[in-house]
């Protein structure tokens, strides 16, 4: 079932209240739109048949024009012939002619009421549809800002950054201590050989390199 039960409707549509009322705002939008599309296909058919109708009735006004001057002309040949009932014939036949052509002019200006109406109706609806685009543009833009909030909530409110935190304290922590290691073996003791050092610096840079890595990973987050 449409939303919206033809173009009267869509032109006096109020966008803002249909969106706070629906459940899935995106969704509405979507649906607006579509129905939109069909009613402005539907409504340039209609005028479109309107046109070809009245091109059709034009083409009979010419022939009917025609047919007008054929039945004077006959008329005339029977006056000239003395004949006056044919001529008289001939008349009544160029005003069922004459009569059709004053019908059919009435109901091409009935069509350029209605065509005119189309033309009126056809530029609203464009102008609802361009409306309803841009309105489906912010929703979107909005809808993404919303999801990309919550999904920035979402990590820092879970345990994972607290969790990653945590051992980069650890990490801390041992350097820390092995920082303290090296540094008491140098209280009252005898000096470090070279492969003490060396091993030490090693380490040192295992560790400095795991707080590195953490430190990566946590600004990527």
């Amino acid at each position: 079932m449409g939303i919206f039960s033809r173009t009267r409707d869509i032109i006096a549509a109020n966008f803002t209240d249909l969106l706070d009322k629906a459940e899935d705002p995106a969704k509405m939008i979507r649906m607006i739109i579509l129905e939109m599309e069909e009613t402005l296909v539907e409504v340039r058919a209609s005028a479109a048949r309107t046109i070809a109708d009245q091109k059709e009735m034009r083409r009979h006004i010419a022939k009917l024009s025609q047919l007008e001057e054929s039945w004077t002309e006959k008329a005339e040949l029977a006056l000239s012939k003395d004949r006056e009932d044919l001529a008289k014939a001939a008349l009544v036949e160029r005003q069922k002619a004459t009569d059709m052509v004053v019908e059919l002019s009435q109901q091409i200006s009935v069509l350029d009421e209605a065509l005119r109406g189309s033309e009126e109706d056809i530029a609203k609806l464009q102008k609802k549809l361009s409306e309803a685009r841009n309105r489906q543009s912010s929703i979107a833009t909005r809808l993404e800002s919303a999801n990309n909030k919550f999904k920035i909530r979402e990590v820092y409110s879970a345990g994972r950054t607290q969790d990653a935190f945590s051992r980069f304290d650890v990490l801390e922590r041992r350097v820390d201590l092995a920082e303290g290691r090296a540094e008491a073996l140098n209280l009252g003791g005898e000096p470090k050989t070279l492969e003490e050092e060396i091993a030490e610096l090693k380490a040192s840079e295992k560790v400095d390199a795991e707080l590195e890595a953490l430190k990566a990973r946590l600004n990527k987050k």
